[in-house]
């Protein structure tokens, strides 16, 4: 059961990651309001780095900073090994 949540969750949360870094990109063409690099953090450390590195790559966002460039990846590397050991027990 608590797999399952888990999984639900985490499909979510990467979701929402693809989707903030689409949305702070647009909103970045268009001059608008942005989505702070700390949200965009945030979400990540909340499970969603996978969904934020491939936004980034999608939208071609954020590529240039090096902190994102190298920080989403180095993130989503950790919440990888952290799910494997989650799902080995």
């Amino acid at each position: 059961m608590l797999n399952k949540i888990l999984i639900i969750y985490l499909l979510i949360i990467n979701i929402i990651g693809f989707s903030v870094m689409g949305i702070d990109k647009k909103r970045a063409i268009r001059g608008a309001w942005r989505i702070s690099e700390a949200s965009l953090f945030l979400t990540a450390l909340l499970g969603g780095a996978l969904g934020c590195t491939l936004g980034m790559q999608q939208f071609r966002h954020k590529t240039k900073h090096w902190y994102f460039r190298y920080g989403m990846p180095a993130i989503t590397l950790v919440q990888f090994i952290l799910l494997l050991l989650f799902f080995k027990q």
